[in-house]
């Protein structure tokens, strides 16, 4: 390219830019408040494909994972994973055209072959630690698909165990730090279950020897896992392991949480919480500065509470006691909102980890805290001319830390509280990440559709996360 059309270039990007919403800020405690809204700087200009600025983008190459759970066209199973180039969804999100993964396919295929049942509604979606491979969840039918994240191609398929009622799902998934297992919630059934790992041979083995009956266990301290007063409702939400690799985290749909040692067969407490300290219907799990981050409450009839933040030392209980009292170590509490709708989903953190991130679909803005000492710093509205409804459920950072991927849900949600998780423009948003993560401002969005035969609008985006591609 010349050097003239060169900065034509770079004045037409910037220009295109320029609509840029900053996120407005709000008084803690008046989530979409009425702070002033302003113009941010445009956002640095994607840099040409030659030159020393070049390889510095190169080496944070990566691509956005997008679950949408409704069915695939046409069916009544499967689902699609859309997949967006970082640089085009940055530059132009609205514009960006995904690759498109129908789950429909291949993967139902190999679904039907090795569990003689379809996949449906899929959920959650994670990495292992080298973003060699992934693994999605179905929430629905309870299966697990492992995937070559390069090639696209589903290698295995697992169904989680028949548990409590008869029941069973596949909520969400967690691998290991050291890819050696991936943790499963079996929600419905009330079971907590490991898949042994080996990507480098792509060998995957489901361990039901592993499996913790949530329902019917015992606790170390001799109290019952499931109890009406300390944890009332013991369905495993969303499982979380620290780079530390132990203990894992595990919250439940009724409130409470257990630490977990995943390495015993079967899968062993090593500490309990109840409803009492760990909020019902928790989900976001993230790890900064030696800290391990939770939410729960909110966007519930069924629990009145509100919406509650909190954060645990990385290390967890002590390791050493065999007998750690209950609710040990106390959790420090963040935050406590009973003001209105709340519902804490996604969470991130900057990349240097100074700063967390909690987003809330119900009230549509994000409250930041520093990670280090927990204190409050700001909330901030995600409304914007690109949406007036976002409702961002999940969260995913670029590896450069200059900017967080939100899935967002649509009009007609499969999951979650109606009252909580139903939005009008389903899709990924694009924020950029300012003054050293601080501030926010939403780029772009990039919508997804599923037009049913009655014209009804049925796609409803949730799993989210970035696979680093060099």
């Amino acid at each position: 390219m010349g050097k003239n059309n060169h900065w034509l270039a770079l004045l037409g990007t910037l220009a295109a830019t320029a609509m840029a919403v900053s996120i407005a800020g709000a008084d803690h405690g008046t989530p979409g408040g009425s702070g002033g809204v302003y113009v941010p700087p445009a956002p640095e200009p994607v840099p040409p494909r030659h030159g020393k600025y070049w390889k510095v983008a190169q080496a944070f190459a990566h691509e956005v994972w997008l679950v949408d759970q409704s069915d695939s066209p046409g069916t009544s199973f499967g689902g699609r994973i859309f997949i967006y180039d970082d640089e085009q969804v940055r530059r132009d999100a609205a514009t960006a055209v995904p690759e498109v993964i129908d789950l429909a396919g291949a993967t139902a295929s190999l679904c039907m072959a090795q569990t003689g049942a379809n996949p449906v509604r899929p959920h959650m979606l994670a990495f292992n630690n080298e973003d060699s491979h992934a693994v999605l969840s179905f929430v629905a039918s309870g299966h697990v698909v492992f995937f070559d994240a390069a090639t696209r191609a589903p290698l295995a398929c697992f169904r989680t165990e028949v548990g409590a009622g008869g029941a069973r799902q596949a909520h969400a998934v967690w691998p290991a730090p050291d890819d050696s297992y991936v943790l499963v919630a079996n929600q419905n059934g009330k079971k907590f279950e490991r898949i042994n790992t080996d990507f480098a041979t792509e060998t995957f083995t489901q361990d039901p020897a592993a499996t913790l009956n949530l329902a019917t266990c015992t606790t170390p301290n001799g109290l019952p896992c499931q109890d009406a007063l300390l944890r009332p409702d013991n369905a495993p939400i969303c499982p979380f392991v620290p780079q530390s690799g132990y203990p894992a985290y595990v919250s439940l749909r009724g409130g409470g949480m257990f630490a977990i040692d995943p390495f015993t067969t079967p899968m062993s407490i090593v500490a309990e919480y109840d409803a009492e300290h760990i909020p019902r219907d928790g989900c976001g799990f993230i790890e900064a500065k030696g800290f391990v981050f939770g939410n729960g409450g909110g966007g519930n009839p069924a629990n009145p509470d509100g919406w509650l933040l909190w954060r645990l030392p990385e290390a967890g209980p002590d390791v050493y006691d065999p007998l750690n009292p209950v609710n040990t170590p106390e959790p420090l509490i963040l935050s406590h909102d009973t003001s209105g709708p709340r519902d804490a989903h996604g969470v991130a953190h900057s990349r240097q980890e100074k700063y967390v991130y909690f987003f809330d679909r119900a009230a549509n803005v994000v409250e930041i805290y520093r990670a280090a000492t927990g204190a409050y710093v700001k909330t901030e509205s995600l409304v914007s001319p690109f949406s007036s409804d976002p409702t961002p459920d999940l969260a995913g950072e670029a590896p450069d830390g200059k900017y967080v991927y939100l899935s967002l849900r649509g009009p007609n949600p499969l999951s979650g509280d109606p009252h909580a998780s139903t939005g009008s423009t389903p899709g990924l948003l694009v924020i950029e990440l300012l003054h050293h993560g601080q501030d926010m401002a939403v780029r772009g969005l990039a919508p997804i559709s599923n037009i049913d035969a009655g014209g009804v609008q049925r796609a409803d985006g949730h799993g989210i996360r970035v696979r680093r591609v060099n």
